[in-house]
C-alpha cells in the first residue's frame, strides 16, 4: 500500500512537471478564494507533538556521515492547527535547527513537504544549511498519507484540503516571525520558501497571495522564493527570487525571464550543467538496478546550495548574486540528439560551470529508462533522473596522461569557481573525494 501511493504521487509529480514546461508561458493567476484586499495573515496554533511511536522521517536522503547528529541538529514535530479557506486544518510542522540555539544564524528555509513524502529543501541543501546554522522548516500540506501510514495513532486527525495550502503556506511564515513561532528569541532575520517539482507548483501558485496576506506590521510574509526542478515561466515578485531548472528543464529551453536587479523585480535563473530534476546520488528511493544506467554521482546538493547560500545573502545582506550564463541552446536534434549545443565529451555547453563538466570524468544525460523486471510504474523515477556515462582508463589518459595531472585541473577548477561564487567552499573536500575516486 505505502509503495502504491509513493508511486501515485510520483506519477503526478512527473505530470505536473511536464505540462508546466509544455506551458512555459503561462501566467499564474490569483487563487479564487484569496482575499480582495490585503489582508493579516492569521497566526496558527502550534503545540509539540507528543504522540506515541516514532514521528514520520521526511529526510532520509542526506549526505552519509552528514545528518544530523554530525551537525549537532534536532527535529522538533509539532502539530500546527488554525482555519483556512474558512474552514479548520491540521498540519505537521517540522523544525531542524541546531541544538545549541547560539549557532542560528537568523536565516530560515521553509518549504512544503512535498506530496511524495520528502522534505527535499531540507535533503537537497543539508550540509551547507547545518554547517551555516540555518533553521529548516517543512509543513506538511500534501502528503499527509506518508506521514499517517507510518503512525495512524500519532497523527491521527491531522487534514488539509487543496484550497487551503495558500493559506497555510502563509501562515506558517507568518507563525516563524511571531511571538508564537517555536524559535521567538532566537534572532530571526528572513524566512525563504523553496520549492522543488511539484513544491515548485505550489510556490508558484503561492505567489500571488503572497502579494495579498501580509504581516501585522504590514511586512511580507517571505523574504525571497527559490523554486527548483522547474522550468516554468516565473515572473518576478517583490521580493529577490532564484529558479533553478535543471537539465531535465533546460534541455527542452526553460524559461526565458531575464536576470534583473530592478527593485520589486529582483530576479535569477540558475542553470548549472549536469544536474537532474530528482537527485540520484544519495537517494533511498532509487535502488541501483532499477533503471538501465549508471545513476548519476553528479551532486545535486552542491549547486542547490550555491542557488540558496545567494539567496539568503540578497535577502539579508542586500549582495547581489553573480548573474549566470545560460545553457547553449541550438534547437536542433538532428546534430547531436538534443536541443542544446553539446561539447565533444556530450556534456551542455554554457550554461554555470563547474569541475564536473570543465573537468569531465562522466558524460551525464537527463532521463533514464526502466531495467528489465522493474515495477513499470517506477518508469518516473528513471525519467527524472540523470544518468552517466563515465570515461574509460584510455580515454582519461588521453586527456590528463595521469591522475595526479587529472586531479591538479580538477581541483584548480574547483578553486576558481569557489572564487567567482559558483561552489560553496564547505563543499570542497566532498567533491575532491569524486575526483580521487575516478578510476585511471
Amino acid at each position: 500500500m505505502k509503495q502504491f501511493l509513493l508511486l501515485a504521487k510520483l506519477l503526478a509529480v512527473i505530470t505536473i512537471t511536464f505540462s508546466s514546461m509544455a506551458q512555459a508561458q503561462r501566467n499564474f493567476t490569483a487563487p479564487n478564494n484569496l482575499p480582495t484586499e490585503p489582508t493579516v495573515v492569521a497566526i496558527p496554533q502550534i503545540t509539540p507533538n507528543t504522540g506515541s511511536g516514532t514521528p514520520y522521517d521526511s529526510a532520509t536522503g542526506l549526505w552519509p556521515g552528514h545528518g544530523l547528529d554530525h551537525f549537532d541538529y534536532v527535529a522538533d514535530e509539532y502539530v500546527m492547527s488554525g482555519n483556512a479557506d474558512g474552514e479548520p486544518y491540521t498540519a505537521r510542522l517540522v523544525v531542524r535547527h541546531p541544538e545549541d540555539m547560539s549557532r542560528f544564524s537568523g536565516m530560515v528555509i521553509a518549504e512544503p513537504m512535498h506530496p511524495a513524502g520528502f522534505a527535499h529543501g531540507f535533503e537537497h541543501n543539508s550540509v551547507y544549511i547545518m554547517d551555516a546554522g540555518h533553521i529548516a522548516v517543512e509543513v506538511t500540506t500534501m502528503g499527509l498519507e506518508h506521514a499517517i501510514n507510518h503512525n495512524p495513532g500519532r497523527y491521527a486527525g491531522h487534514q488539509v484540503s487543496n484550497n487551503q495550502i495558500n493559506e497555510i503556506l502563509a501562515q506558517t511564515g507568518a507563525l516563524m516571525k511571531s511571538q508564537q513561532s517555536p524559535i521567538a528569541g532566537s534572532g530571526l532575520r528572513k524566512v525563504i520558501l523553496f520549492g522543488t517539482s511539484a513544491t515548485s507548483r505550489l510556490l508558484t501558485d503561492f505567489l500571488p497571495v503572497h502579494k495579498v496576506f501580509t504581516l501585522a506590521d504590514g511586512n511580507s510574509v517571505f523574504d525571497g522564493f527559490m523554486p527548483t526542478s522547474n522550468g516554468s515561466r516565473i515572473l518576478p515578485v517583490d521580493v529577490p527570487m532564484i529558479q533553478m531548472p535543471t537539465q531535465h528543464e533546460f534541455m527542452n529551453i526553460a524559461t526565458a525571464v531575464q536576470d534583473s536587479d530592478e527593485p520589486g523585480s529582483e530576479f535569477r535563473v540558475y542553470e548549472f550543467n549536469g544536474i537532474g530534476h530528482l537527485m540520484a546520488r544519495h537517494n533511498p528511493r532509487m535502488t541501483p538496478q532499477l533503471c538501465n544506467n549508471k545513476p548519476s554521482e553528479y551532486p545535486l546538493e552542491l549547486y542547490f546550495s550555491v542557488a540558496l547560500h545567494h539567496l539568503f545573502e540578497w535577502v539579508d545582506k542586500d549582495i547581489a548574486p553573480p548573474r549566470g550564463d545560460r545553457v547553449l541552446i541550438d534547437r536542433n536534434m538532428d546534430n547531436d540528439g538534443s536541443l542544446m549545443v553539446l561539447d565533444a565529451h556530450g556534456n551542455p555547453t554554457g550554461g554555470i560551470r563547474n569541475p564536473y563538466v570543465d573537468v569531465p570524468f562522466a558524460t551525464y544525460i537527463a532521463g533514464d529508462t526502466l531495467a528489465d523486471g522493474q515495477d513499470p510504474a517506477m518508469s518516473v523515477v528513471c525519467r527524472l533522473s540523470v544518468y552517466e556515462e563515465p570515461f574509460s582508463a584510455q580515454k582519461l589518459r588521453q586527456l590528463y596522461g595521469s591522475k595526479a595531472n587529472f586531479l591538479r585541473q580538477f581541483e584548480d577548477n574547483l578553486n576558481e569557481h569557489e572564487t567567482a561564487g559558483w561552489s560553496l567552499p564547505v563543499y570542497h573536500d566532498l567533491i575532491m573525494a569524486d575526483a580521487r575516486a575516478v578510476d585511471f
